[in-house]
Order: C-alpha cells, then sequence, then structure tokens
C-alpha cells in the first residue's frame, strides 16, 4: 500500500517494546506505521489501536489486514477509550505519538495547511467543533486565553484583540496571510505556526487527552507495562515529564510533613529515558516532520 505518513523515531519505538509480550496499545495509530512495524518484529505482541480519524481507521483496518488475528481497532479520542481497554488487565505496553498526521496536515481540505481554503482543523471529522467556530465565534478573552496558554506568544492579547476586529476569517489560507502581514516574517518558521497549533489544540483538545490517557494509567498501573509517548512541542512534552517524574516518586507525603509517614515506597516504576530521545540528523533529512519529535519512556512494576 502507498504510505501516507512516515512514523517518527520507528527505531526508537521498536527499541522501546523490546521484550513485550501481550497487548500493546497504540493510542494514535494514525495510518498504522509503528503497529505494523511492531507487528512485524514481534510475533508475541497483539495491537490495540484507537483513532478518532475516519479515513485513518479505514486505511489501517487495510494496511493490518496481514495481522488480522493479532489487531483491534476502536474508533475513538485516546483519552475517553483507554480506560476501559485498561480495566482488562492485559496491557503490557502503550504508545502514544501525540501530533498531526502527515496526512491530516498534506490533505487542504482538512483545514491544517496554511495554504487550506477551508478553516477546519478537527483530528475527528466527527467532532461538531472547528477551527472556524473558534477563530470567528470565541470572545475576545477566550482567544487571549488559548493564544496564552496553547500558543505561549507574548503578544496574545494584541493578536486577540486584531483578530476579533477583522473577522470573519473563512480559510486557514485567509487568516495565516493576516497573521503574517501583523507579525511579519521570520526566517525558519511560519509567524502563524505556533497561533494555528493554538487554535487546533483548543479545537482538538490535545492536551486534555493526553491528561485522561496519563491519569488512567496513572489509576490502573499496569504491571510491567512500558509506555511509549513521541511528543511535538513543549506543552505535551511537559505534562508528560511531570507525569513520569511524579510516578517515580518514593514518598507522596506532603510538603508540610515533618517526616515520612507514607512509608517511602510508593513509586510506580522507572523512567526508562533520563533525556527525550530525538531523531538522528539522517532521519530529519529523510522526514523533516521529526525534527521536534521528542520520545520519553516509562516502565511501570510488575
Amino acid at each position: 500500500m502507498d504510505t501516507p505518513h512516515i512514523p517518527v523515531l520507528l527505531d526508537q519505538v521498536l527499541e522501546a517494546f523490546e521484550g513485550v509480550k501481550g497487548r500493546v496499545v497504540d493510542a494514535t495509530l494514525g495510518y498504522g506505521g509503528h503497529s505494523e512495524a511492531l507487528l512485524k518484529r514481534y510475533p508475541d505482541i497483539k495491537i490495540t489501536g484507537i483513532d478518532q480519524d475516519r479515513e485513518a481507521v479505514e486505511f489501517s483496518t487495510k494496511r493490518l489486514m496481514p495481522f488480522k488475528s493479532r489487531v483491534e481497532i476502536v474508533k475513538g479520542n485516546f483519552g475517553d477509550v483507554i480506560e476501559s481497554i485498561l480495566k482488562n488487565g492485559d496491557v503490557k505496553g502503550v504508545l502514544a505519538d501525540i501530533g498531526v498526521s502527515s496526512l491530516q496536515l498534506d490533505k487542504k481540505e482538512r483545514g491544517f495547511s496554511f495554504e487550506s481554503e477551508t478553516l477546519d482543523m478537527r483530528m475527528s471529522q466527527d467532532n461538531p467543533l472547528r477551527a472556524y467556530d473558534v477563530v470567528n465565534s470565541y470572545s475576545k478573552e477566550d482567544l487571549e486565553r488559548i493564544f496564552k496558554d496553547y500558543a505561549e506568544i507574548r503578544d496574545f492579547r494584541k493578536m486577540a484583540d486584531l483578530i476579533v476586529k477583522n473577522r470573519p476569517f473563512n480559510s486557514a489560507k485567509e487568516l495565516a496571510e493576516f497573521i503574517k502581514s501583523v507579525r511579519g516574517s521570520k526566517k525558519g518558521i511560519h509567524p502563524a505556526t505556533t497561533i494555528f497549533q493554538a487554535i487546533r489544540i483548543e479545537v482538538n483538545q490535545e492536551l486534555s487527552q493526553l491528561e485522561k490517557l496519563l491519569k488512567s494509567l496513572e489509576k490502573h498501573k499496569p504491571a510491567g507495562a512500558k509506555i511509549a509517548i513521541i511528543t511535538f512541542h513543549s506543552l505535551e512534552d511537559r505534562i508528560v515529564k511531570n507525569y513520569f517524574k511524579k510516578w517515580t516518586q518514593r514518598c507522596i507525603c506532603p510538603p508540610e510533613a515533618m517526616r515520612c509517614e507514607c512509608g517511602g515506597e510508593n513509586e510506580l516504576g522507572k523512567i526508562v529515558t533520563k533525556k527525550p530521545v530525538t531523531a538522528s540528523k539522517e532521519e530529519i533529512e529523510k522526514n523533516p516532520r521529526s525534527r521536534s519529535a521528542k520520545l520519553r519512556v516509562f516502565e511501570f512494576k510488575e
């Protein structure tokens, strides 16, 4: 099959799940690249794949057909679906590639691209909220919030005010050109990049879904399971880093406690990657979108 998406950090992901036997949840199945490679390399692995995108589910169902006895595909948002899967108690690994797929970016009708004639940005076609609604209907205060929290830009008030005063915007291309005219061109990165990121995060509730995934893992503590999470910007990476760090804490007494009263043996497991794993120069040359990818791996205690 012609594959529309090159999986990032593929060799590193395969290494992360070496020795795993049993069910691995690919929480962001996408176009099945990581899952196919895992199924080929490790015959004792079964995959439960989750994705909210109809196109991705249809593509991966066909792609993984040769392994159909070892594959289950669930349509939905991973943050909402993972809880019911973890309840079964047989999960030995979880992979999550938190980002927009190449096909979603490249298909202009999906509204993620700066050149798109639509303003959509939905990862799930069933999501009622579109980027158009955020840009053209949100209050100035709400736009300030998402630009501050999700774009982390200094001029969040200015940009929110200008968008409100100049809307409606009917396409991503129109919005990108407006932002460029206001913020000016910057070498190497489009001036609308972080603002588009903020709008996309709001539309898809990406950070809250990641939090749901991590909270479910913390709740169920799947014995011996390896957790591998790939992020593409600092907001996501910070959340993953902080959760993994929290899970290694032996003492969970409140800071004001004079001495440890919890027993000091509350760590859930260990961090496998002391520093985030990043793409090699060779991979970045082949797949420029891998340049911002960071992989962190955690292993729960048996």
